[in-house]
């Protein structure tokens, strides 16, 4: 079974969770509790985490 947290900037019940599993993270939909969740590998995982540090994900500046 997988742990996840949840952001404590969560409300309402409309978030993310994220969990460790055995090959890396799982991340799963808190008011989709049937939904099966999406799983990344480390690299994958940690490529991600880079690209929202670095800015990639952000909207454009207008």
């Amino acid at each position: 079974m997988i742990e996840y947290r949840v952001s404590s900037f969560c409300s309402a019940g409309n978030c993310v969770a994220v969990g460790r599993t055995a090959e890396g993270y799982a991340v799963a939909d808190t008011k989709d509790g049937s939904a099966r969740p999406l799983e990344f590998t480390v690299d994958e995982w940690a490529a991600f985490v880079a690209g929202v540090k670095n800015g990639e994900f952000d909207p454009p500046i207008s």
